[in-house]
């Protein structure tokens, strides 16, 4: 999915219009919803300051809009081409399914890469045994990783009381 794509999904899960976000980020209310069109539409594309202040606005992370073009299967294949290259990460099979795993051989990428997978397999967790709603696991996966540096901020405060 595109940049604009994905400011276009954003903009309507929040319930707000090309118009209004486009005025939170700054532009005119006279030429708001035409410069958002022309973003959604992926005729422009944004600057980073901007898409720091539309995923400010719109309440996520700038890389939950910054995502590689996985619209068809052979773009999302490509993809993860890229993180086997990259990251080490393996395609493989456990208990007759197919499933994507780290490699272990890869030290630090691979230590780093576990706490960040386990985070999400955690949240995930916690969202099919119904302890957390569909709109907190969203908001969660949204705003990674500043969720997750909170947490930890929390945590050390809490030890640090004690």
């Amino acid at each position: 999915m595109a940049i604009g794509e994905r400011i276009r999904f954003f903009r309507n899960l929040k319930g707000m219009t090309q118009k209004f976000l486009g005025v939170q980020v700054g532009f005119s209310e006279r030429t708001a919803d035409i410069r958002m069109a022309q973003y959604e539409s992926g005729s422009r594309t944004p600057k980073a300051d901007l898409t720091e202040e539309l995923a400010h606005v719109l309440g996520v992370s700038p890389l939950a809009l910054n995502v590689p073009d996985i619209e068809s299967y052979l773009g999302l294949m490509h993809t993860l081409f890229a993180l086997e290259d990259i990251y080490g990460l393996k395609i493989d099979k456990l208990d007759d399914e197919v499933c994507i795993r780290l490699d272990k051989n890869r030290g630090v990428e691979y230590l780093s890469l576990l706490e960040r997978f386990t985070a999400w397999q955690k949240e995930a967790e916690k969202y099919r045994n119904g302890e957390i709603s569909k709109e907190e696991y969203d908001r969660w996966r949204y705003t990674y990783p500043e969720v997750e540096v909170q947490r930890t901020r929390n945590a050390l405060d809490v030890m640090r009381e004690l």
